[in-house]
């Protein structure tokens, strides 16, 4: 899956797709500042000293996440990561999914709610850094994943379809040690049309 703004350059830091501030109640503006001006464009930036005259330079940044390891991958993965949790969330969110995304969570989870919970739980209780995951694979079948430090569902041939950013930095200077409070309250910007598009890219 190549996102529009995630295959750009390994050197472009992709701006926030809305204001600082929007997200508040639920995500501060100076959560944002760090979050994105600080965490991800530092990881666009070693990205780029380390990739400077090698083979990676030329490559769309899916490919190098999945063909590196060590330093390039982890800064590689974190900066698609990151783009990716922030193109997921909105200020106008869609709270509830629809059409062929809804019907393969009540197939395979139950509800909306059960997804949540089951991703909530598995974020709250991921030891250290991370992400967890929402995944497809091409046939359309739902994973849930958690995947330490830089991990992403590519490395494993699946696609991504939303993400849970528990690295402290995503939430810290809001909820402080209080990670569950802070991915509960995230479930009121994750923008279901964002995540039903990437499904439907995959199954329709």
């Amino acid at each position: 899956m190549t996102l529009r703004t995630i295959a750009a350059s390994l050197l472009t830091i992709t701006e926030l797709p809305y204001a600082y501030d929007a997200l508040e109640p639920y995500i501060s503006a100076e959560t944002m500042h760090f979050h994105h001006d600080k965490h991800y464009a530092g990881y666009v930036t070693k990205l780029g000293e380390l990739t400077e005259g090698t083979r990676y330079r030329g490559m769309p940044l899916e490919e190098v996440i999945t063909c590196s390891d060590g330093a390039i991958f982890n800064n590689a993965s974190q900066a698609w990561n990151h783009v990716f949790y922030f193109e997921s969330l909105s200020p106008r969110a869609k709270h509830h999914p629809t059409g062929e995304l809804r019907r393969a969570i009540d197939e395979q989870f139950g509800s909306v709610d059960e997804l949540k919970r089951r991703m909530t739980a598995m974020a709250t209780t991921l030891f250290g850094s991370g992400w967890v995951w929402l995944a497809t694979d091409s046939d359309g079948k739902l994973y849930i994943l958690s995947k330490p430090n830089a991990g992403t569902p590519l490395t494993d041939g699946l696609i991504p379809l939303l993400c849970i950013d528990v690295w402290e930095h995503a939430y810290y200077i809001d909820y402080r040690n209080a990670r569950k409070d802070a991915v509960e309250k995230l479930w009121h910007v994750v923008d279901w049309s964002v995540i039903e598009a990437r499904y439907d890219n995959v199954v329709i």
